[in-house]
């Protein structure tokens, strides 16, 4: 039996509490000092803090709660450390708050006898170490402003890139996710060769990136960005026939009556760096601006990130997938996907499933 809403919530606002009582203790300082002993991103701690729709830790993980906050050394302002049950047990006083914080946090959920099991969650853009590159392609010269001239007093690199709001979403996400890490963002074109054996995450298509064209022609995946005689504003996704798969080309929707834009098509994806085998390739791209854009969104998106990563981890919790969708536009506005709706839902790939 899984724990009521109303004692998930008790809980969630305690450990939240707990959290903030720490000055300077952020979830991701705090997510690293509990996977010393089994992995968790920052996201599902604020899963576990949510004060609208809680997720309960395990046991196992509200035991590692209670060791954290029973001691004032776990945290010094800058650095999180989970202490060890030997070292409660050298300090008498320590081991007695232990219990009973412990204690304290298993009553909150009494009113059931089986604590929920946390979701398992697969979080896209949270690297467990090395540099983080983001390649965004070059907006094309004619399509650039006066800002985007390196003589200009009022010069500004972005006027340089494409696809810049999702570059905005994208960057300061994984920014928060991973503040140990070192982030840049680079053009197609100015993206260095030791930049690109990092992990790398491709914003944007073929069109204006000679770089993702390149770098997509390494990846053996069923789905391919092609130009295509019958839309000349974007390039189109086309399934690749297999043994498993028919040969399909997927188009954006447009309003009959005033050509307008009401649904684009995204695919993100995870693979293997074809540069480094020990970094990862994350693509988030689309037909269009607005298909970039909700491929960015469907990860980073408040309100619709912790269901997405769900999904990903309940459907590919470890190993190269890819995932097409289609990206709703509503008066010009592009809306994030819905990885857990079937009509989101074009195509999906998991490298692991290929020989089944």
């Amino acid at each position: 039996m899984a724990a009521s809403v109303g004692n998930a919530a008790r809980l969630a606002q305690r450990l939240k509490e707990l959290r903030e009582g720490r000055p300077g203790l952020t979830q991701n300082l705090l997510a690293g000092a509990l996977s010393t002993e089994a992995r968790v991103a920052a996201a599902t701690l604020s899963s576990w803090e949510s004060a609208n729709n809680p997720k309960t830790p395990t046991p196992t993980r509200l035991e590692a709660y209670a060791r954290f906050f029973a001691v004032d050394r776990s945290f010094d302002g800058r650095r999180a450390h989970l202490p060890t049950h030997a070292e409660l047990r050298d300090n008498p006083d320590d081991l007695l708050a232990y219990d009973r914080l412990h204690a304290e946090l298993v009553e909150l959920l009494q009113g059931e006898d089986v604590i929920e099991a946390e979701t398992g969650q697969r979080t896209l853009l949270d690297f467990d170490d090395g540099d983080i590159v983001i390649i965004c392609p070059d907006a094309p010269t004619d399509s650039r402003g006066p800002l985007a001239v390196d003589a200009s007093p009022n010069y500004t690199l972005l006027h340089q890139f494409a696809d810049t709001d999702a570059l905005i979403e994208v960057f300061g996400h994984i920014r928060a996710l991973n503040p140990e890490r070192k982030v840049y963002y680079r053009t197609s074109d100015s993206v260095s060769r030791n930049e690109i054996q990092n992990h790398l995450v491709l914003i944007g298509g073929i069109g204006w990136s000679r770089t993702t064209r390149r770098v997509l022609s390494l990846i053996d995946m069923p789905v391919e960005q092609i130009d295509h005689p019958d839309l000349d504003t974007g390039e189109v996704f086309r399934l690749t026939k297999s043994g498993a798969t028919e040969e399909r080309v997927f188009f954006p929707v447009t309003d009959e009556k005033t050509g307008e834009l009401t649904e684009d098509v995204a695919l993100v994806a995870r693979v293997s760096n074809p540069f480094n085998s020990n970094r990862t390739l994350t693509i988030l791209n689309g037909i269009h601006s607005r298909g970039v854009l909700g491929a960015a969104l469907a990860v980073t998106d408040e309100t619709i990130r912790t269901g997405n990563q769900e999904y990903l981890g309940e459907r590919f919790p470890v190993g190269n997938f890819a995932l097409l969708m289609r990206v709703p536009v509503i008066q010009g506005k592009v809306i994030a996907p819905d990885f857990k709706n079937a009509r989101a839902r074009l195509f999906e790939w998991a490298a692991d499933e290929e020989a089944e």
